[in-house]
C-alpha cells in the first residue's frame, strides 16, 4: 500500500476549528427557521408563566370591515385571548396624551413600518388604560405592555372604534 491510498481515521480529520465554523453556520441558520417555524406553528402566542406572550403584528393581521365587523369576524385564536393576562412588544402612540406620564394609549407593533397606507386599522390596535386613574413614564421606542385583554368590537355609531383593549399592569421600555 502507499501512502495515499491509507485512508486517515475521521477522528484526525475534523478538529475543533471544523466543529466551531459548523457550530456558527448552524446557529445562523438555525435560529432563524426555529422562530419562523415556531411562530407558525404557534400562531405568535406563547404561554410563558402567568402571561401569554403574543405577536402584535399577526394579532392584527386579518380583514375586517371597519363599518360592518362583528367580534365574529375576529379569528377565534384572538377571541380565545379574551380575559387572558398578554404580554405584547410594540410602540406606544398616545395622541390625547400632552405630558410624559400617560393614562391612555394605543399600542401598534411599530409606527414607522404599519402606516404606509394610512394609519394603522383598528384591528392593528389595542387600546390601554391604566386602571384606577394611574400612570405610566411614556418610554421611548419600543415597551413590553403586559396586562389583561378584553376582545370586544366597540363601536361609535356606524364605526368601529376598537377590537382589542388592555388594561396595563406594566410598562418596561425595551433597550
Amino acid at each position: 500500500m502507499t501512502e495515499s491510498t491509507i485512508k486517515v481515521p475521521l477522528s484526525e480529520r475534523i478538529n475543533l476549528r471544523m466543529l466551531v465554523v459548523f457550530g456558527v453556520i448552524m446557529l445562523l441558520v438555525g435560529y432563524p427557521v426555529y422562530t419562523l417555524i415556531s411562530e407558525e406553528v404557534t400562531g405568535g402566542v406563547h404561554h410563558s408563566g402567568q402571561f401569554y406572550t403574543v405577536n402584535l403584528k399577526a394579532m392584527g393581521n386579518f380583514s375586517f370591515d371597519e363599518n360592518n365587523g362583528t367580534i365574529n369576524d375576529v379569528p377565534q385564536q384572538w377571541r380565545d385571548l379574551d380575559g387572558k393576562k398578554l404580554s405584547l412588544i410594540g410602540e406606544i402612540y398616545a395622541p390625547t396624551e400632552a405630558s410624559d406620564q400617560i393614562h391612555r394609549f394605543e399600542l401598534v407593533y411599530s409606527i414607522a413600518k404599519c402606516c404606509f397606507g394610512g394609519p394603522p386599522k383598528v384591528q392593528e390596535r389595542v387600546f390601554c388604560a391604566v386602571p384606577n386613574n394611574g400612570t405610566i413614564q411614556r418610554p421611548d421606542g419600543f415597551a413590553n405592555v403586559k396586562g389583561t385583554v378584553h376582545v370586544k368590537v366597540k363601536k361609535d355609531g356606524n364605526v368601529v372604534t376598537s377590537v382589542y383593549q388592555l388594561d396595563v399592569e406594566s410598562v418596561e421600555p425595551m433597550q
